[in-house]
């Protein structure tokens, strides 16, 4: 999703893939397919660039120092740590008074017993779309998070189960120079902990708590040294309060609404700050703009292509961006914004077609 508005500006890009036929590399020519593990080949995927930037917090970070020798990288290995270790991550927001759940770094079962139960158990590194993370009531639950810790070499975080309304997520790109872009905050349904669902601005959010949320992101971006895309994810608590939940540095599923919905994209935003170029206006261009997305499900029925008939037809107004994957179930695949001056009708619009892309409705379903 980068390549497009790379390619309209004109920015030529090398992408270091993992394998033939990925998504990416459907889109970029000038690709190498390695493991980005590999400190050799990142050094030859990057030969000759003017920047480094990544779609995943999984590099090394002492491959990330040793790339930084010669060249930009966006964002630095010192402010990416905190989106690659949550443990980094809590203890440095922490020291910097930001809001967050209680939480503690835990050995055994017997040191979650101390935390206090119920929690949530994430391992420190590697987690994402759900994975990584369980919900424990008592001793006996936390025996797969310690053995899929002590299978990865990592440690396991324990965090208050918090009482929240709803998940929020507040981005804001910003460029080397400082230049700092705040998107609307939104909000965000979760699926069997994979993002399904983004409504843009949030509902009902109280406009003081909205801008609590711009604002702990902006800091974050700044005090971090983030440069590019940041989303901030936030518990909106039922006692009126914002936490944050993860950090990620990088373009974000919360933020694809901003692809149609946006006066600047957040990949557009992220190119522009990774090259420091003037950032692009961070508003919305219509009310309500509702992301949903395209899910695999059993790949019988799933249409994806051949889902643009009667999805288009019914909705001229609906934008789809299919990723060239292959159906799986629960694979992001895909997936649909919807915009315009109703809520309710921007919702039923992105929905339905998101379930008969998913072949989850019948052939008779208008």
């Amino acid at each position: 999703m980068l390549a497009e508005p790379a390619a309209a500006m004109g920015v030529p890009l090398r992408l270091l893939a993992e394998a033939e036929g990925v998504s990416a590399a459907q889109v970029v020519p000038d690709h190498v397919v390695g493991d980005y593990t590999d400190l050799a080949t990142l050094r030859e995927v990057v030969e000759g660039c003017a920047a480094v930037t990544f779609d995943h917090e999984h590099v090394p970070t002492a491959h990330l120092e040793a790339l930084q020798e010669t060249l930009p990288v966006h964002p630095g290995p010192g402010a990416l740590v905190n989106a690659q270790d949550k443990a980094v991550m809590r203890e440095r927001l922490g020291a910097m008074g930001v809001p967050c759940p209680r939480n503690a770094v835990v050995a055994d079962p017997a040191e979650v017993a101390a935390f206090g139960f119920p929690c949530v158990l994430k391992t420190t590194r590697g987690g994402y779309d759900g994975k990584g993370v369980w919900f424990v009531s008592g001793p006996d639950d936390c025996a797969e998070a310690f053995a899929a810790a002590a299978s990865a070499g990592v440690r396991i975080l324990a965090e208050e189960a918090v009482e929240f309304r709803r998940e929020l997520s507040a981005q804001v790109a910003r460029s080397p120079s400082g230049q700092v872009a705040a998107y609307p905050v939104v909000q965000s349904t979760q699926l069997d902990g994979i993002c399904h669902e983004v409504v843009a601005p949030a509902p009902d959010l109280d406009p003081e708590l909205a801008l609590a949320a711009q604002r702990i992101a902006m800091r974050l971006a700044e005090e971090l040294g983030v440069t590019g895309m940041l989303a901030v994810e936030l518990f909106e608590t039922t006692d009126g309060r914002v936490l944050v939940n993860e950090l990620a540095m990088r373009p974000h599923n919360s933020g694809h609404w901003t692809q149609d919905g946006a006066v600047t994209s957040q990949f557009e935003n992220h190119l522009r700050a990774v090259l420091d170029l003037p950032l692009g206006a961070p508003e919305a261009r219509a009310p309500w703009t509702v992301m949903v997305n395209i899910l695999g499900g059993d790949a019988e029925t799933g249409r994806l292509y051949d889902g643009y008939p009667h999805a288009l037809a019914r909705d001229p107004r609906l934008r789809v961006h299919l990723y060239g994957k292959s159906m799986r179930p629960g694979r992001k695949v895909g997936h649909v914004n919807a915009y315009g001056d109703d809520l309710e009708d921007c919702l039923e619009r992105a929905r339905h077609a998101a379930a008969w892309f998913r072949g989850d409705l019948g052939e008779d379903s208008e």
